[in-house]
């Protein structure tokens, strides 16, 4: 199988990358960046690159694009290029190279306003059914190339699977409140309860995807770890987190209590990996529980896989109110 991968310079690319080849897979790799699991360097907004990519190509798994990150850094015409201009050259040279899978990463960002409820009500459990209310550009211009996907399949007969990844970069998190209130480990173990995954998982559930769109057809998914909580812990969950994280996984308190760690005090959403699992067959291994068993062995949290790639970053140079200049550039005339 001769499998296209776009965005092979970036994180979730060069695992893809790297587990492709490990398989034994031809790999014909795209990024606008260059980079050591990067053979074509290019824009899917460029046409041409996209036709000469696509040639005799299998699958196509399509991670490149403009994330949140960039929505301080990046005017809007530029998401709308990139996330739904790139996708829709992908997909018409797709459907004349007679691909077979077609897998685009999405985002749970994608739900947007719809994941925090108010103040006074239970958390949010997102699952395939919540439908998405993007709050910024980034979200609208991924919203639109699902629809796009979806578009192909049922005009074209593309097989498209859409796959909604919770967190799972390395860097630290774009939120000053977060950072200040959490050691950055910590932050990201907490959570793995309702938004994170590990990027060995997200790789997994795509190379499942490759296999399965084709009986599948069309359809969305959430890719995040199996959270350890049920409907029942939602009202609980925003008023106190602690105490529902300790009923699900009571091992966690000692090993947070030793390494000097706190649990989140309100939880307001948990995303749901049910149809996931279900339908494609995924079991991911990193959840809350075998993290804690980790720590409790001596080990890091990270797997293996998100060791040996680390950090890429979203820009190249350092912004000094944080690493994502998103809330105090966004307003800047050059966004227009």
């Amino acid at each position: 199988m001769r499998v296209l991968v776009t965005g092979s310079s970036g994180h979730l690319g060069e695992a893809l990358v790297r587990r492709l080849m490990e398989r034994g897979r031809e790999v014909v790799s795209l990024d606008i960046l260059p980079g050591p699991f990067t053979t074509n360097v290019g824009s899917i907004v460029d046409r041409t690159v996209v036709d000469r990519c696509m040639s005799g190509v299998d699958a196509v798994i399509h991670t490149a694009t403009l994330h949140k990150p960039h929505v301080a850094t990046h005017r809007r015409q530029e998401f709308v290029d990139t996330n739904i201009t790139g996708t829709l050259n992908l997909l018409e040279a797709a459907v004349a190279a007679g691909v077979k899978s077609f897998v685009f990463t999405s985002t749970t960002s994608t739900f947007g306003d719809a994941l925090v409820p108010p103040a006074d009500a239970p958390a949010s459990w997102i699952t395939e059914d919540v439908r998405p209310v993007p709050k910024n550009i980034y979200g609208v211009t991924k919203v639109a190339a699902e629809d796009l996907c979806q578009l192909f399949y049922r005009n074209h007969g593309l097989p498209c699977l859409v796959l909604r990844t919770s967190r799972f970069f390395p860097e630290a998190d774009d939120n000053p409140a977060a950072r200040d209130s959490f050691a950055d480990e910590n932050l990201k173990v907490n959570e793995f309860l309702y938004r994170r995954v590990d990027i060995e998982d997200v790789v997994s559930a795509h190379l499942l995807a490759v296999d399965r769109a084709p009986t599948i057809g069309f359809d969305r998914y959430i890719i995040s770890a199996t959270t350890p909580f049920v409907p029942e812990d939602l009202s609980a969950l925003r008023t106190n987190a602690p105490s529902v994280a300790e009923r699900r996984v009571p091992e966690y308190v000692a090993e947070y209590s030793r390494r000097g760690w706190r649990m989140a005090p309100s939880i307001d959403r948990v995303y749901v990996n049910a149809k996931a699992r279900q339908e494609l067959g995924w079991k991911p291994v990193y959840d809350f529980s075998s993290l804690i068993e980790r720590l409790q062995q001596g080990e890091g949290p990270k797997s293996l896989l998100a060791s040996l790639i680390g950090s890429k970053g979203y820009h190249a140079k350092p912004f000094t109110e944080g690493p994502y200049p998103v809330e105090s550039l966004r307003s800047a005339p050059s966004q227009e």
